[in-house]
């Protein structure tokens, strides 16, 4: 078939503008649902101590680290193999499912919490249904879903702050998930579970599924450290710290979700990426000069995190591309070095932790958790080759 300019023009034309509508539906619904999530968080910390915004903050961590032991495809595996097409996604709902219900017996013994055991179903829904979200390119089906959630965190928190205080907020958080049962009920029971499918893939899913834990650990796994050593208090504001700095991840987080699948099914986005990176160091100096102002207004009582959200505003720049560099790297199905970037981070922040905090206490959390995103995405650096494609 011959093929003339004008086609190929339009062509193009077209592939230019699907991709400028997936990525609005992203990008509308992760910076409503970043705003309206943000909101929540920031309203918490100011309607409660930081001994009691620490406390919600380590149990949260404790069903983030428990999801990704239990979710045996994390959200970026479903992304990949949903946009490959290649139907293991109820394969992955089933057995993390199974997954789940054997922690939640471990949780139940060890803390007695069964918001908690909730919350890590919650979480387990959600991360699964959005990465088949969006390998299958429904980002409208996204959007939907994901602002919905937003919503219900904010409306059922805060009713559940009214009349429970701080001990209702991890219940309202868990069912605001609930939603998510739909698109798993869907899809287990509209495609078989095959068990052998999986065989030829295994590497890439252990990798992956390793990776995904040591994200999580490498997220959380400082709450309990912090807490026998420098108490609750001092993890509510370091918390609230990230918090305020992760607001300028979401442009980053936005690009990321879009160009993994794209990456997966071989299109690059060369010229995208690279506006991510001069954005995110746009924000890095903004949030240098506005965090503290930001700090002094609105949470009076965390006034010790403004030398906190200075340092740490720079991680959005090694954060951003260590998000880029993810990208391509998963979507070849290439992640062994992804394993030794967050094993060395993570090894790196424990030693920093362990020997600097009990003296020097949040400043110390807040050099450790930048060197480490560094020195994270320093590792990446060599396995990375972006080529455009003709």
């Amino acid at each position: 078939m011959y093929i003339t300019n004008n086609n190929y023009k339009t062509f193009h034309f077209l592939l230019a503008f699907n991709n400028l509508r997936g990525l609005s539906f992203i990008g509308g619904a992760d910076i409503i649902g970043s705003i309206i999530a943000s909101a929540f968080w920031f309203f918490l910390a100011s309607q409660i101590s930081p001994d009691e915004y620490g406390e919600i903050q380590y149990f949260v961590a404790i069903a983030t680290i428990a999801s990704a032991f239990v979710i045996i495809a994390p959200q970026s595996s479903m992304t990949v193999f949903s946009a490959k097409n290649l139907k293991l996604e109820s394969t992955f709902y089933f057995i993390s499912l199974i997954l789940t219900i054997i922690a939640s017996f471990i949780i139940m013994i060890l803390f007695y919490k069964l918001d908690v055991v909730f919350l890590l179903f919650g979480y387990v829904l959600n991360i699964l249904a959005i990465g088949q979200l969006l390998g299958k390119k429904s980002f409208s089906s996204y959007s939907k879903y994901h602002l919905s959630q937003k919503i219900l965190t904010a409306v059922l928190g805060i009713l559940f702050l009214q009349f429970y205080g701080s001990d209702g907020i991890i219940i309202a958080l868990s069912l605001s998930y609930a939603l998510f049962i739909i698109i798993a009920f869907k899809e287990i029971k509209n495609t078989k579970i095959v068990f052998s499918s999986i065989k030829s893939h295994s590497k890439f899913i252990f990798n992956n599924y390793v990776i995904e834990i040591l994200t999580k650990l490498n997220g959380h796994f400082y709450k309990f450290l912090i807490v026998p050593i420098l108490g609750f208090g001092i993890l509510g504001e370091f918390t609230l710290a990230q918090q305020l700095v992760n607001v300028g991840m979401i442009f980053t987080l936005i690009v990321f979700k879009f160009t993994l699948s794209h990456d997966s099914s071989g299109q690059e986005n060369i010229q995208l990426k690279k506006v991510t990176i001069l954005v995110s160091v746009l924000i890095s100096i903004l949030g240098f000069i506005f965090g503290p102002l930001l700090v002094s207004t609105f949470f009076p009582e965390y006034i010790a995190i403004i030398d906190v959200v200075k340092i740490i505003s720079f991680s959005i720049i090694p954060m951003s591309l260590t998000k880029i560099f993810t990208s391509k790297l998963l979507g070849n199905e290439k992640n062994n070095r992804i394993v030794l970037s967050k094993i060395i981070s993570i090894i790196l922040f424990i030693i920093i932790i362990v020997i600097f905090t009990p003296e020097y206490g949040l400043i110390a959390l807040a050099f450790g958790y930048l060197f480490s995103v560094i020195i994270e995405t320093i590792c990446l650096i060599p396995n990375i080759n972006f080529k455009k494609n003709n």
